[in-house]
């Protein structure tokens, strides 16, 4: 697993389009609606906007911090993978050396071979379980941003009335007049409210 490539993992984060209607629609009481058959329709507003998406990963201070967590995880996960690793080469060119040096009876060549067959064997467990692992906490993060994203647009929009607030990212969007990139209002929106508590489960676990 190379921590090189946590960012462009990030940045593939599944925030798509995001939909937000224009209107407040008040909660209408059941004596109104027994009184009256009628309910008035409000225009959805032709206001657009976008996001890019690029610039939150890489300035929102919530993606910065757990973008840090998860190159720590990432490189924690590596060290333990190559130190087990390193273990299980040793073993094997010890036994291979006393094999050629006849120092080992057929039944304990058997008993060290199952050895480190084992010791392979186990390594692979942990390999899938800290990949498990690692992608679990990379989906819980982008889970939290994209929930974090609509939180805060929801309020935002209460007062900017937009009909639609776009995703930017690479090439999805052919063409995107600047009028219309509210990226750099919304990032400070988002890191004015952000309170700084991006912690990894492992962490938590700790405590």
């Amino acid at each position: 697993m190379k921590t090189k490539n946590l960012f462009a993992i990030l940045s593939m984060v599944t925030v798509s389009t995001i939909l937000i209607s224009s209107c407040d629609k008040s909660k209408s009481k059941m004596d109104d609606k027994a009184t009256s058959n009628t309910t008035d329709k409000v225009a959805p507003s032709n206001r657009l906007a976008y996001v890019e998406v690029d610039s939150i990963m890489s300035q929102y201070k919530f993606c910065k911090e757990y973008s840090k967590i998860l190159e720590q995880k990432g490189n924690n996960i590596q060290k333990t993978l190559a130190s087990k690793q390193q273990q299980l080469q040793v073993a094997a060119a010890n036994f291979q050396q006393k094999i050629q040096q006849n120092a080992y009876t057929q039944e304990q060549a058997e008993r060290v071979q199952i050895g480190l067959q084992k010791q392979n064997n186990d390594l692979q467990v942990l390999n899938q379980r800290l990949s498990s692992e690692f992608q679990a906490e990379t989906e819980k993060f982008n889970k939290a941003l994209h929930d974090s994203l609509q939180h805060y647009l929801a309020a935002y929009n209460k007062d900017k009335k937009y009909g639609m607030i776009f995703a930017k990212q690479g090439d999805n969007l052919l063409y995107a007049d600047k009028a219309y990139d509210i990226t750099n209002e919304v990032i400070a929106g988002l890191n004015k409210s952000y309170k700084g508590k991006a912690q990894s489960s492992s962490d938590k676990d700790k405590k």
